[in-house]
């Protein structure tokens, strides 16, 4: 194994360790982390029922609470943490030591990746078991295969995030906040994305939508697991959730060499504040 690599995995575990270390020494985060967003799950299922939809819509409601927990964690455990370390003056230990801010923002991507991870499985299983979700996958494999892309593309678009929003300093908390709640409505989190569309007679709106690797993941997912009807088929979606994965890695990584050259040429990235 060459250097470059060495170094990267080894970058890589070093900051995913204190991510997954957190989970065991600040236990309490169980509680506000999981048991919270729960009660509004609660609340969107109990309405759900009292207008006598369909159960896979509690399903739906479920799945989608989960996968908010990942972009989440995409806008601020990745997006903005760079950003932050920058404030606090780790920044210009990374950029100084030999260690790749590609691997460093792996580490990060691992490391919050396996919190939420456990976070999202509360909420899938608590909301199955206390709503008796029904659960009718056509392949579990199907289902596992598209949820690893849709991380992947979450991920790679969070790396990104990690280098615009540190090119552009303050303005990173406005576009932050832009990215949550109206994302929320775009891609579907809370109600099926595709009847509803159709319903309104903006079906054609979904091409646009789909560009959202969180909307695409879930609108995959759902067709597996409940088999309800989606955006597109969900061949169509593996294949642009991996084509994003693709292309949002390689700008990452374009991303973060400019940020590296500037860092060592210009000496400007990191000055605190700017």
């Amino acid at each position: 194994m060459g250097l470059p690599v060495r170094l990267f995995f080894q970058s890589a575990l070093a900051r995913t360790y204190p991510r997954v270390a957190w989970l065991f020494r600040s236990r309490s985060w169980m509680i506000q982390e999981t048991i919270l967003p729960i009660l509004s799950v609660s609340a969107f299922a109990y309405s759900y029922r009292a207008m006598g939809a369909p159960p896979e819509f509690t399903g739906v409601l479920v799945l989608g609470a989960a996968m908010a927990t990942f972009w989440l964690n995409v806008l601020w455990g990745m997006g903005a943490t760079v950003y932050w370390e920058r404030d606090s003056g780790n920044l210009e230990l990374y950029i100084m030591s030999p260690a790749p801010l590609m691997g460093i923002l792996t580490g990060m991507a691992l490391g919050g990746m396996t919190t939420t991870v456990v976070r999202a499985s509360v909420i899938t299983i608590t909301g199955v078991v206390a709503f008796d979700v029904p659960l009718q996958p056509t392949s579990w494999w199907l289902l596992v295969a598209v949820f690893l892309l849709t991380l992947a593309a979450l991920y790679g678009l969070g790396m990104m995030f990690a280098s615009l929003f540190l090119l552009w300093g303050r303005e990173a908390w406005h576009l932050v906040n832009l990215l949550q709640e109206p994302i929320y409505l775009l891609s579907g989190t809370n109600f099926p994305l595709a009847p509803i569309l159709e319903r309104l007679g903006v079906r054609v709106l979904g091409v646009v939508i789909a560009a959202l690797p969180l909307a695409t993941g879930m609108d995959a997912m759902r067709q597996v697991l409940f088999r309800t009807p989606g955006l597109f088929e969900v061949e169509y979606e593996v294949a642009v959730l991996a084509g994003m994965a693709t292309i949002f890695l390689i700008l990452a990584r374009r991303l973060l060499r400019y940020l590296e050259n500037r860092a060592r040429v210009e000496g400007k990235l990191s000055i605190r504040w700017q």
